[in-house]
């Protein structure tokens, strides 16, 4: 431990001669860094700070992004994320904790509020394959197409609803202005 200033010692003049005795005894001799320039000495931004510190722990700076724009840019890079997984269900996996995280934030939205949307998951698989190159399941599907409107059959199938028609369905509110009398 250092000694006690002296009282009636100005305190600038008793820290000199304590710097001056190290220096004697060398102390500051073959220090890390010395007779190196000091590193963003010259910098005008604020900020530099912030760079160094993401620097030095080897991060990026995505993780200074508000929740929705971090979501944003998440979705909007799901393509090249899921290239790397080797199953549809880990793809799948990926993709409902990436709409869970979205789902909380849609919940309790914190940051600049931002639309974000959940991925669709069977789009995320299908581009999954298209990069892999892996052939389609075959699966029989509904022909796509507008859905029927109240009473109409679908084709294969009769018997679902009353008189082998299609279960009821409720009609749009805004139809009612498409309505032909």
């Amino acid at each position: 431990m250092t000694e006690r200033k002296p009282p009636g010692v100005p305190t600038g003049n008793w820290v000199d001669e304590l710097i001056k005795a190290a220096q004697a005894r060398g102390e500051f001799d073959n220090l890390p860094g010395a007779g190196k320039p000091l590193p963003d000495i010259d910098s005008t931004d604020e900020d530099w700070w912030i760079r160094r510190k993401l620097r030095d722990e080897g991060l990026s700076s995505d993780v200074l992004l508000p929740p929705a724009l971090a979501l944003r840019r998440e979705l909007a890079q799901l393509d090249e994320t899921t290239r790397t997984l080797h199953s549809e269900e880990d793809v799948r996996v990926h993709v409902a904790e990436l709409n869970h995280r979205v789902a909380e934030w849609i919940r309790f939205p914190t940051g600049p509020v931002l639309p974000v949307v959940p991925a669709d998951p069977d789009q995320v698989v299908a581009a999954w394959r298209a990069a892999r190159g892996a052939p389609a399941p075959t699966t029989e599907t509904a022909p796509a197409g507008p859905s029927p409107l109240v009473g109409e059959a679908i084709e294969g199938e009769a018997g679902e609803g009353p008189d082998g028609l299609a279960p009821a369905r409720r009609r749009r509110w805004w139809r009612f202005w498409r309505r032909k009398g």
